[in-house]
């Protein structure tokens, strides 16, 4: 099946890699949106600085879905959840905004480069996510539709 094609490639490796990498961008988040970015926010026009805010928080909750799901890989592959509690859709990978091109492009270089490897790991643990849907064969569906169809 697909999802064994999924599984196979998410080796605790690759979960472990992911999980640092989230864990350090989200370092270097809270660091910059809390302390290191505030001069920069407050240089921006006011409305600008709203859009900072929304797009701090879409940062902070994208990293905080992907480390939720990548805890949930650990637990499954330690035992402590077996595949089929880790595929429940409480433990998928959460629905994130998307950000406001235009607004991203306004903002400090700083705020932009934390904003786009945010989507970027992201979008990488979604695919991963979709990828492991079960899915049918070509094969078994056309079996399942003859079978219907008698």
């Amino acid at each position: 099946m697909e999802t064994q094609k999924a599984e196979s490639r998410l080796t605790p490796r690759l979960v472990d890699a992911l999980y640092v990498e989230a864990m350090l961008l989200a370092d270097e988040a809270r660091a910059y949106f809390d302390e290191h970015g505030k001069d920069d926010r407050e240089q921006l026009a006011p409305m600008l600085r709203v859009g900072f805010s929304c797009e701090s928080l879409k940062v902070t909750t994208r990293l905080m879905h992907v480390i939720a799901w990548l805890l949930t890989r650990r637990a499954v592959e330690s035992g402590e959840l077996n595949e089929t509690q880790g595929r429940h859709p409480s433990r998928r990978l959460g629905h994130a905004v998307e950000s406001d091109t235009t607004l991203v492009s306004q903002l400090p270089e700083d705020a932009q480069a934390l904003i786009v490897s945010s989507i970027d790991l992201y979008d990488r643990v979604k695919r991963i996510d979709s990828g492991m849907e079960p899915t049918e064969s070509p094969a078994h569906s056309l079996m399942r539709r003859l079978r219907a169809s008698l």
